[in-house]
């Protein structure tokens, strides 16, 4: 098996933001393989549903069976079942079929507050949960099938969660969502534990389908083998960063859908126009006596150790930045490589105080306070995506000198082992990875975040060729500006 294959069973979006389209782009954005069983069809947009059209029950039964007669099922999904006759025929198929992992996301009540189904239909629902492995309810759907009043505190939520998780022997993913405030908690919820996984409210209104795509997202990464929490800490991380990406889709005029595929690599990245864009700096990077020297091994001893005790005042504030990406990064892998970066950083400077820097380090000249300045200045407005795309030219431009003079000769160059430090392959590696992330930060921002991070990359890279030109008092007119 290449890919988990999960069935979700649920109604239609012909929007594409919520029930099955939903599901399926979010199966397959997270690596699944999706299939789909239609419980209603749905007359909807971003505005609101017009007309539900429910297939007969021998309907659902045929497409049912259809799937499971053919095809090994490794995970079900289920979200709207509109009747109870609907949710006997599906709970009798489960019975019989016994797929290992059933998520049930307990469509009752819309965003108005008002209840999608009769009590019959509560009652079978609320029996389906035995059934089973993980429910999804939000924040009114718990209230509904605890028999409770609509939880307002998350001490009072998480209570109802468990009550739940006690009452049908289910686990039960308690959202955050619908309380007041700026943070956003979920939390998986047993009879014996909460593993609560914290967030930041993002503040979009293009939230439809947000529920049937992190129960689909819980069912593959499940399916998958991830514990339960592990599967919360990787759902959320993506769900949140389809969230920050909704905005740019501009689907509908009303509450939209999130980007699920905001991962996906474009064949032409954020960074790569980024990088192209920021060609006349490189071009002065090239031709300024600093670099050239350098390049060439003619450069000013000197002028290079000046360099040097300046690069380690700047690197000591550079470490401090990329530990605040590490602690704003939404993914384990990206806080662990940020981090590793960071003590990379300080490695450096007592790298440099051992072996090339005699005594106390110098004042900060002016091009490296006015650097430092502008790289604290952004960790100080927050955006996890603007300060990777600051830091990022002290990798890429650094990386691209070093892969365009390997073919340097090193024998009797003054400056070989700096040739060769630059040239590391691992850095290329490293470099690679932040561009990567870079990438992904910038897909899951706005419009105007990604602005943001234009400009944060462009002041960097002018920054970065002040930086050269100062040891030797060059002036270049690409720095201003």
């Amino acid at each position: 098996m290449s890919r988990a294959r999960v069935l979700s069973i649920a109604g239609t979006d012909p929007t594409g933001g919520a029930g099955l389209q939903a599901d399926l782009k979010t199966i397959g954005a997270l690596g699944g393989y999706g299939m789909a069983v239609a419980t209603a069809l749905v007359a909807q947009n971003t505005r609101g549903v017009r007309e539900v059209h429910v297939p007969p029950v021998s309907f659902l039964r045929a497409q049912l069976d259809a799937v499971s007669d053919d095809v090994r099922i490794d995970a079900v999904k289920l979200g709207m079942l509109h009747s109870a006759p609907l949710i006997d025929t599906v709970r009798e198929w489960l019975d019989r079929v016994d797929p290992p992992i059933v998520v049930l996301d307990p469509v009752m009540v819309a965003t108005s507050g008002d209840r999608l189904l009769d009590e019959e239909a509560v009652t079978a629902l609320r029996e389906l949960c035995r059934r089973a492995d993980l429910v999804t309810p939000n924040l009114p759907e718990l209230g509904v099938l605890t028999d409770r009043t609509w939880a307002t505190t998350w001490d009072e939520a998480v209570e109802q969660a468990r009550r739940l998780a006690v009452d049908t022997g289910a686990t039960v993913l308690l959202k955050g969502g619908h309380l007041a405030g700026g943070e956003s908690p979920d939390a998986v919820v047993d009879a014996n534990s909460v593993h609560t996984v914290a967030g930041t409210r993002v503040a979009t209104s293009n939230t439809h389908g947000t529920g049937c795509s992190l129960s689909s997202a819980m069912a593959v990464l499940r399916a998958q083998e991830l514990a339960w929490p592990e599967a919360l800490t990787r759902a959320k991380a993506w769900l949140t960063g389809a969230l920050l990406a909704a905005d740019a889709l501009e689907v509908g005029g009303g509450n939209g859908p999130v980007d699920h595929f905001h991962e996906a690599v474009p064949a032409a990245g954020w960074a790569d126009r980024a990088w192209r864009a920021a060609e006349p700096v490189r071009a002065a990077t090239d031709r300024c006596r600093f670099v050239r020297g350098l390049r060439e091994g003619t450069l000013d001893r000197d002028a290079f150790d000046w360099y040097l005790a300046q690069d380690a005042l700047y690197l000591h504030e550079y470490s401090r930045v990329l530990a605040q990406l590490s602690a704003t990064a939404p993914t384990r892998d990206s806080q662990a490589f940020w981090a590793e970066s960071a003590r990379g950083a300080l490695a450096e400077v007592d790298r440099l105080h051992a072996h090339h820097i005699d005594g106390d380090l110098p004042a900060a000249a002016p091009a490296t306070t006015a650097y430092t300045d502008h790289l604290l200045a952004v960790a100080a407005r927050g955006d996890h995506a603007e300060l990777l795309a600051a830091v990022l030219p002290c990798f890429w431009l650094y990386q691209d000198l070093g892969r365009r003079w390997r073919e340097i000769p090193r024998d009797g160059h003054a400056f070989a082992d700096w040739l060769d430090a630059y040239g590391d392959p691992a850095f290329d590696v490293s470099t690679r990875r932040a561009i990567e992330f870079a990438d992904a930060a910038a897909r899951a921002s706005s419009a105007a975040g990604r602005a943001r991070m234009d400009a944060a990359f462009a002041r960097s890279m002018r920054l970065e060729l002040a930086f050269f030109t100062a040891p030797l008092q060059d002036r270049v007119d690409v720095l201003t500006g």
